[in-house]
């Protein structure tokens, strides 16, 4: 065999002819295929991109902009908006009582979801993530409200609350507190009250899953080391389970805060904002004057406003509340990319 040079070409011998044949060095067949590789990947990923890429800007982003643009004209909803009123919409909507009160019902279901229904939740959650017989049905059961669509479930609690004829009416009557009953969704007093017992029936199973998502991510070994030290059941929820769950019950109460601000569907179809504006959302309010009234600008400026409070609720509470959460999870990244 012939031996190689101090070249990085390799010689291989030809046992026709003798001496080595030359061969290009090992690397240089490989460098364009590299290349046509990373450019293939580079628009496959592109190619599954841009029709998502086009929805969002024709879907998402080129209306709110529109609506930011439509905010400022006294406009009808037909052609082009044209009369400007520069800030007069959004000067007229804290001015108007209607658009403060769902302000202030916000808030209220705010503070019953934070107060209540996640509480119920979690309360929930601990309990079925015990070995008890027929836990999975259980979990089926109070999660199925959260599958129904919020038509649906507003249909369906329209008949149960209906005056006189509804189910709610008859069981209460059938237990002797039938006076407490009648004008559920149709009395000022009762209507906020009873829309939140819908609210909470339809989405605390929700929360409830992923609380029991996150219990059942808590090693067991921390658990049964508290209980050989001597920790008692309050003990051990409190020092050991609600600490290391509480990752999910920060993102459970975000999911609920924006959601509640948001609320249109469930308030649509049974109270339509009903009575006097008396259950009326921010949502129900810019529906009114955008497809009833046809005062476009004015409900753009209701949306404008909305979109305002999701996104300085989100930043402050992902810069306060998440910051932490958020640092584990780019430390863990890093890590594995190490």
């Amino acid at each position: 065999m012939t031996s190689t040079s101090s070249t990085s070409s390799t010689f291989l011998p030809d046992k026709r002819s003798g001496p080595g044949v030359e061969l290009p060095p090992p690397a240089a067949n490989f460098v364009p295929g590299r290349a046509r590789r990373r450019l293939l990947n580079w628009l496959t990923a592109v190619g599954f991109q841009v029709p998502a890429l086009v929805l969002f800007i024709g879907l998402v982003l080129l209306p709110m902009l529109f609506a930011l643009y439509a905010a400022f004209f006294r406009w009808g909803g037909f052609g082009m908006p044209s009369d400007y009123a520069g800030t007069g919409n959004f000067t007229r909507l804290f001015q108007d009582d209607v658009f403060l009160g769902d302000l202030w019902r916000c808030l209220v279901l705010v503070v019953l979801s934070l107060v209540l229904q996640l509480p119920f939740a979690l309360a929930m959650a601990v309990a079925l993530n015990q070995r008890l017989r027929g836990r999975a049905v259980y979990r089926m059961l109070f999660f199925a409200p959260y599958v129904l669509s919020e038509a649906i479930t507003g249909v369906l609690f329209s008949m149960v609350f209906a005056p006189d004829d509804g189910l709610a009416d008859h069981v209460l009557g059938a237990i002797g507190l039938g006076g407490l009953g009648g004008e559920w969704f149709a009395d000022p007093s009762y209507v906020m009250a009873t829309l939140f017992l819908v609210l909470m029936w339809k989405y605390f199973g929700f929360h409830m899953m992923l609380y029991l998502a996150g219990l059942q991510s808590i090693p067991a070994e921390l658990t049964e080391a508290a209980l050989i030290d001597g920790a008692g059941p309050w003990q051990r929820f409190r020092n050991v389970t609600l600490p290391l769950l509480a990752p999910t019950l920060r993102i459970s109460v975000f999911l609920s805060v924006i959601g509640a601000i948001q609320l249109f569907d469930l308030v649509w179809v049974i109270t339509q904002g009903g009575p006097d504006h008396h259950s009326e959302t921010m949502a129900v309010t810019m529906f009114q004057y955008g497809f009833k009234r046809y005062q476009v600008g004015y409900a753009s400026a209701i949306s404008v406003v909305m979109f305002g409070i999701c996104l300085v609720f989100a930043l402050a509470y992902q810069r306060f509340v998440l910051r932490r959460d958020l640092e584990g999870a780019t430390t863990n990244m890093r890590g594995d990319g190490k």
